[in-house]
């Protein structure tokens, strides 16, 4: 099988297993319905109530990012933000995919309530000063803004699945990586709430009417009260 032939097969489980869940429980649309993003993912366990109908959100992870920092759920905590997978020596689709986040990123640049996350999926190879030459060269000098993080490949094949994409080794392929290209938008309570082709402009143009609507929600959500 080809590389790109490949790459299709990663994006079209990720697009299918999408397509199934924001289609799932359709009932009448309200008169004025308010506008909403999909939550999107997958249940590993069996529901423990009625109300138990969510996707699980993204588990716990502990990353390295370009400037030696820690990152983990945490650092996105109140915030909403954009991730992929990558890697640095990608001699197929990585440069347009992180040109098409570097759209995203120039979009939202004012914003500190939007962050972006790249993961390497050959960690062997992007060391800190290869993810931070990365950086350099797409022009992002603040690590706070934008990540560019490693951790043993195990891990970071497992964090894809749970962002709704795919990466594998595979000798086979130019760079010896095969995977999907999507881009993954997260909400504030780590759950996915759009998939998108970083491959395919409009769906990157979806993404950058996506993110408003997702801020807007955030910001209209009951916080919680205060114990006193």
């Amino acid at each position: 099988m080809t590389y790109p032939l490949r790459r299709a097969g990663l994006l079209l489980a990720a697009a299918g297993a999408a397509l199934s869940l924001s289609l799932g429980g359709c009932s009448s649309a309200p008169e004025n319905p308010v506008e909403r993003l999909p939550v999107l993912g997958f249940k590993s366990a069996e529901p423990t109530s009625a109300a138990d109908t969510l996707p699980d959100p993204i588990p716990a992870f502990r990353l390295t990012n370009q400037d030696r920092q820690v990152i983990t759920n945490q650092t996105f905590a109140g915030k909403v933000y954009v991730t992929d997978f990558f890697f640095a020596t990608c001699p197929s689709i990585c440069p347009k995919m992180q040109s098409e986040l570097l759209r995203v990123y120039k979009a939202f640049e004012p914003n500190p309530n939007v962050l972006f996350l790249s993961h390497t999926i050959d960690p062997a190879h992007d060391s800190i000063p290869v993810l931070r030459d990365y950086a350099e060269r797409l022009g992002i000098n603040d690590a706070s803004r934008w990540h560019f993080a490693t951790a043993p490949r195990d891990s970071i094949f497992a964090l894809a699945k749970a962002y709704m994409t795919g990466a594998q080794v595979d000798a086979t392929v130019p760079g010896g990586y095969a995977h999907s290209g999507t881009f993954a938008l997260v909400d504030s309570r780590r759950r996915v709430r759009g998939v998108y082709d970083g491959m395919v402009a409009a769906q990157v143009d979806q993404l950058i009417k996506d993110i408003p609507v997702l801020l807007k929600e955030e910001a209209e959500a009951p916080q919680p009260v205060a114990a006193k």
